[in-house]
This record gives C-alpha cells, sequence and structure tokens, in this order.
C-alpha cells in the first residue's frame, strides 16, 4: 500500500498528512535503470508563434544576460529591490531576456530587433539559429526595424562584419541615428556609453555602404500594418512599432521595461542606461496606465522569453500578464 493511503479520508488529505507522506521513502521499482543516459544540457529553440489576425508573429530569443539590479538601476532602493525581487521568487543577478519579433505580413517578413549578436559574448547571439529553427532564413528578410540602437537590439544585425540580413532594409528613427552616429554625442556622453556609440557606428556601416540604412525622419506608417510611434527617454530617438491587422493589435514596445519585477510595481525606478530617466519614467508611466486601460498586447524586449503578454493594475502599480501557451496557433 502506498504510504499517501493511509492518509486518505473521504477523498482528502489534511497538510499534517501530506508533510508525513512527503517523508517516507516510496517504494523503488525493482529492475534495471537507465539513468546512465547522458544531460542534454542545452535549451529548446527559443521561438514562440501566434497570429495576429493574417499576420504571423514569431518571438525570437537571442539569449539571456545577467542583469546587474544593484548597480544599474535608479530611483529605487537597495530594500525595495530585494522586497519586490523576492515578491517575484527571483534571486540577483537577474536574468534579462533579450528578444526580438519576427512579423509576416503576407507580403514582407519585418524583424522587429536584432538582439545582440556577439557584443554581449556567449549569452547571447543565438537569435540566427532560432530564426532558423522557425523555418525562416536570414535572406528572407525584407525589413529590420530597430527601437533604437543599443548593443542588445542593434548587435545582431551584422555577422563578422558583414549584414546579416543581407537582403534587407534596416531602418531606425533619424534622431536615434543622429545622435549614436555622431562623434560629437559621443565625446559629451557618458563614458560608460562609449562603446555603445563604436558598436552603433560599427553595425550600420555595412547597410550604409549598400545604400540600406535608411532612417526615418517621421513617425507613422512604415510599412502596411506597422507604425513607428515615439517613446522618448531611454534613448533620444527610442521608437515602439504598433503591428496592426484590423482590430488585433500588438504593441512591440522596445525598452519601455528592463526588469518587470521591479520597475512593473514602481514604475518610477530607472536604470542608468537611459538617455533621459526623467523622460524614461513619464514614457513608461503614462503607457503602462495606457496599456491597462486597453488590454493590448505588448511585444516586450526584456520581459522573459517570449515577452508577450498583458499590462494590469495592481494596487498603485502594475503586473505583467503572460500570454498563454498555444501549441496550435489557430490559421486567419
Amino acid at each position: 500500500m502506498h504510504p499517501c493511503s493511509s492518509f486518505i479520508k473521504a477523498g482528502r488529505l489534511s497538510l499534517a498528512a501530506i508533510a508525513v507522506a512527503l517523508a517516507l521513502p516510496l517504494a523503488m521499482p525493482t529492475g534495471v535503470a537507465h539513468a546512465a543516459a547522458p544531460q542534454v544540457q542545452t535549451q529548446a529553440p527559443g521561438y514562440y508563434r501566434m497570429m495576429l489576425g493574417k499576420f504571423e508573429v514569431t518571438a525570437l530569443s537571442d539569449g539571456t544576460h545577467a542583469f546587474p539590479v544593484d548597480t544599474v538601476m535608479r530611483n529605487i532602493t537597495a530594500a525595495e529591490i530585494g522586497r519586490d525581487l523576492a515578491d517575484a521568487q527571483l534571486t540577483k543577478p537577474v536574468q534579462g531576456s533579450i528578444n526580438a519579433f519576427l512579423i509576416n505580413t503576407g507580403k514582407k517578413l519585418v524583424l522587429i530587433d536584432a538582439g545582440a549578436g556577439v557584443l554581449y559574448g556567449n549569452c547571447c547571439g543565438r537569435l540566427l539559429d532560432n530564426l532558423r529553427a522557425a523555418g525562416y532564413q536570414p535572406e528572407q528578410v525584407d525589413e529590420v526595424l530597430l527601437t533604437h540602437l543599443h548593443k542588445d537590439h542593434a548587435g545582431g544585425i551584422v555577422t563578422n562584419g558583414k549584414p546579416a540580413f543581407p537582403n534587407a532594409v534596416v531602418r531606425v528613427s533619424q534622431a536615434e541615428a543622429d545622435y549614436w552616429l555622431s562623434p560629437a554625442s559621443k565625446a559629451a556622453g557618458p563614458d560608460f556609453l562609449s562603446t555603445f556609440f563604436d558598436a552603433a557606428v560599427n553595425v550600420t556601416a555595412p547597410y550604409m555602404r549598400s545604400g540600406r540604412f535608411q532612417p526615418y525622419t517621421s513617425f507613422g506608417e512604415l510599412t502596411p500594418g506597422i507604425t513607428a510611434m515615439p517613446a522618448p527617454g531611454h534613448t533620444p530617438g527610442h521608437a515602439m512599432y504598433l503591428v496592426s491587422d484590423g482590430a488585433q493589435q500588438l504593441l512591440v514596445w522596445g525598452d519601455i521595461v528592463h526588469v518587470a519585477a521591479l520597475q512593473m510595481p514602481q514604475p518610477a525606478a530607472t536604470v542608468q542606461y537611459d538617455s533621459s530617466q526623467e523622460d524614461a519614467r513619464a514614457t513608461r508611466t503614462a503607457l503602462l496606465k495606457k496599456l491597462a486601460g486597453d488590454h493590448l498586447l505588448v511585444g516586450a524586449a526584456h520581459i522573459a522569453f517570449p515577452g508577450l503578454g498583458h499590462v494590469r493594475q495592481q494596487g498603485d502599480g502594475y503586473a505583467w500578464l503572460p500570454v498563454n501557451y498555444d501549441g496550435l496557433p489557430p490559421a486567419p
């Protein structure tokens, strides 16, 4: 008889009975064990598919990296960080996802952000492999839309100094390009961002040479179904992209949130990398309030993969509701 059976009374187990039962050894099956099979120790391919109207959306993982919350978070105390991480059952260093989103409109294949490539080391640079695992080839991408030119969003557009997406046009807001590609901006910027300026120049250069780096001068619809929207603060020309097919919409918001466990309950918390912490805080605060009311689907660059979900109000702050896993995305 199983040791739990003596505690079953009318279909119920008391907490004390469960504790005792779990402490008892279970009978081991007889025969030869097969535990000698080697462990795989790799993650599954990082892609997740869903339909947005007739558009196909594929979330792609570039990997995760240790986000040093103790040193880069601003406008939040160490005690608040410890409390909020404990509430989310997270420990330091927090693993931050680097997500990108591939949109197949049926007429164009558009990639929003491209991961870090080799710029963050061995943790990342997996986007191309995951894109291929998802059934696509880099040569099929028609456009790459960047939310901004930080390493972890733009680094993946090159491979060994050559375009990773050889047939694609790369687009970013003109204000973003003007800032990160300017020697004067680098000279005036903080020292810790110096390599970010260098990286922006290096990754855009191959596309400039081929005439495929084409910043947009005004926000609005860039291609049917995809609209660029301003979201200033994290960088001077930071953009979001609203993907729409009929009534179905997805907002790919870039770096509105870096650590959901901290910035959802406390939207005023900023990061060292924000060009304007005041603007970043104001943009995030207003956007979270709107999204909680509109229930709009969000694609987040740095929330746990696949980074697809909704925002809801929770007390004085907000909470993230990830999409329910769908093993068979419905046909449009």
